[in-house]
This record gives structure tokens, C-alpha cells and sequence, in this order.
């Protein structure tokens, strides 16, 4: 992917403490995958967003997440938001959703079909792609009902903004474990994580 030069004045700042913050951050991230259906709260270290409308969880966990290593594709044209990528975290910016390591749905209305993303394969599950997703808001939609390691009997969710296809499509892939595709749900600094292991039922 081309891209031009980046204006410093423009960039959209990372981390202030990049050793602290990212491992904050982290520990919110692996707490809310293990923990499914309960909410996390990036605290006090979300850098400024400058010209770009991605959710302050979801820049927070690219920074984290990413290097050089792991390609993303942002579903969203963004270009404040690439260049950032790029800049904090050497992470390659892919055209296509099925090379990516990491995924940023800004509107999730526009989500491609979740088979469009890397699973892992059966030697490899790990190298799976991980989807950021916007949503309105993490509570007052219609029940999702989730089970699975991590939650003692159900945990309830109520997300607003996701397409009803998200759950069938999630769904479809459940037979492929320990292939899939882990999902952050995003709403300003808070998140939900979706792992591959739990299963979804749309009350």
C-alpha cells in the first residue's frame, strides 16, 4: 500500500509512558478476552486522537497489539489513523481483509463477512485475525446470551450496532476451533471481549 510522507504535525500522537501505558492496556485487553461479556475500561493512559475518529479503546489496543509483524487492515478508509499505525507501530497496512493480523471496523454495518478473515490454520490457530469493531454502545440492544471458558453459568451483553448477521456468522465458524477469529466490541474507552471459544446465543 502507498502512502505518502508523514507531517509530524499532524501525526496523531501515541502513548505518553509507551512502556507503562502499553502494558496497562494489555492486562485490560487479556482481562476482558478471558473474561467474556464484561466490560474493560482503558484508564488514564488513551493518547490524544488528532484527526481521526477511531474509538479511543481501539487505537489504544493497535498501539498495544501491533509491530511490525502483524499486518492491519483498517475496514474504514482513515488516513490520520494509518499513518499513526504506521509510525507508532511498524505495523504494514494490508488492501485486503484476509491478510490482516489486526482489523478496525469503524462502522459495523459495513463488516465484510466474517469468513473474509484470517482463521488460523489447524498448525497455527494463533495466526488468526483479531477484529476491533465499533459499536454505539455496549448496553441497551437486544440480549446476546454468551457461555463458554471464562464465564461461570451465562453472561449477558447488549450491544448496539452490530449487524444481526454478526452472530450467524460467528456462529459458522465455531465448528473450525481452535481456528477462528477473536473480537473486541469498542465504544469509546471501554471494551468487550468476544474469544473464539464462546458461544453466542441471540435471545
Amino acid at each position: 500500500m502507498e502512502h505518502s510522507p508523514i507531517a509530524l504535525s499532524t501525526l496523531t500522537p501515541g502513548f505518553a509512558d509507551p512502556v507503562h501505558d502499553t502494558q496497562a492496556v494489555f492486562r485490560t485487553l487479556l482481562d476482558a478476552l478471558s473474561r467474556p461479556g464484561t466490560i474493560g475500561v482503558i484508564r488514564d493512559v488513551l493518547p490524544e486522537l488528532r484527526n481521526t475518529p477511531v474509538e479511543p479503546a481501539a487505537f489504544a489496543a493497535l498501539l498495544t497489539l501491533c509491530d511490525y509483524a502483524t499486518p492491519v487492515w483498517l475496514a474504514q478508509p482513515d488516513t490520520a489513523l494509518a499513518s499513526a499505525v504506521r509510525f507508532h507501530t511498524g505495523a504494514p497496512l494490508v488492501d485486503a481483509p484476509g491478510d490482516a493480523a489486526f482489523v478496525y471496523v469503524h462502522d459495523a454495518d459495513a463488516l465484510p463477512s466474517l469468513e473474509s478473515f484470517a482463521p488460523g490454520s489447524a498448525e497455527s490457530p494463533e495466526q488468526s485475525a483479531t477484529l476491533l469493531i465499533r459499536v454505539d454502545a455496549l448496553t441497551g440492544g437486544a440480549p446476546v446470551t454468551l457461555s463458554g471458558p471464562g464465564i461461570l453459568d451465562t453472561q449477558t451483553i447488549s450491544p448496539v450496532g452490530l449487524p444481526a448477521r454478526f452472530w450467524q456468522e460467528r456462529a459458522m465458524l465455531a465448528p473450525l476451533f481452535p481456528c477462528g477469529i477473536d473480537c473486541y466490541l469498542v465504544c469509546g474507552p471501554r471494551v468487550i471481549g468476544l474469544p473464539r471459544t464462546t458461544e453466542a446465543k441471540v435471545n
